[in-house]
């Protein structure tokens, strides 16, 4: 089974730092196969005989806590899963407009979208959209006047942020593309 597996706020501003290429080793070390990163932001696919996307979780977890010594939050899921999210995007998310930044919020269980949406609150109006679908939300906000977003300021400043990782639309459709060959 392929998978894909999302870190949460590494390698950002020199906190929280994992070598991609150690950490590929470390996962082909712990019984992965074709472990394939991209970018330096904690996006990893994989292939496992593991079925259980929790003890998947678990087990990377671990495996960071292990090697790296850090506590990083780490999303779980499928190749299909990202196809199917992909698939029900709005009309308005993953235009490649230069005035939109288009983001997809990955939710970590056992979090739900009622505690994201209870924690940060209604998007700004006219500056930023939110649509969730199955636990994943859809998010796009205007580049000028996102210090003003709702959204923006919230997702890292609120109780939520370790119980969610965000990642671009071009990111993503990327990572599916990758998953494909």
């Amino acid at each position: 089974m392929k998978y894909i597996a999302l870190l949460r706020g590494i390698n950002i501003s020199g906190k929280n730092k994992i070598s991609m290429s150690e950490l590929k080793a470390e996962l082909e070390n712990n019984k992965y196969q074709n472990v394939v990163t991209y970018l330096n932001s904690g996006n990893i696919i994989f292939e496992s005989h593991i079925d259980n996307k929790e003890t998947i979780m678990k087990a990377i977890y671990k495996i960071i806590k292990n090697k790296f010594n850090l506590e990083i939050p780490v999303f779980i899921m499928t190749t299909t899963e990202l196809e199917d999210v992909l698939k029900h995007n709005p009309d308005w998310w993953g235009t490649d407009s230069k005035e939109i930044y288009d983001n997809l919020i990955f939710i970590i269980p056992p979090t739900k979208y009622e505690e994201v949406y209870n924690a940060i609150g209604e998007p700004s109006k006219d500056i930023e959209k939110i649509e969730e679908y199955n636990n994943y939300v859809f998010w796009s906000f205007d580049l000028d006047k996102y210090k003003k977003a709702n959204w923006w300021i919230k997702t890292a400043s609120t109780d939520i942020k370790d119980s969610i990782t965000i990642r671009t639309a071009n990111t993503m459709k990327k990572v599916l593309e990758i998953c494909k060959r």
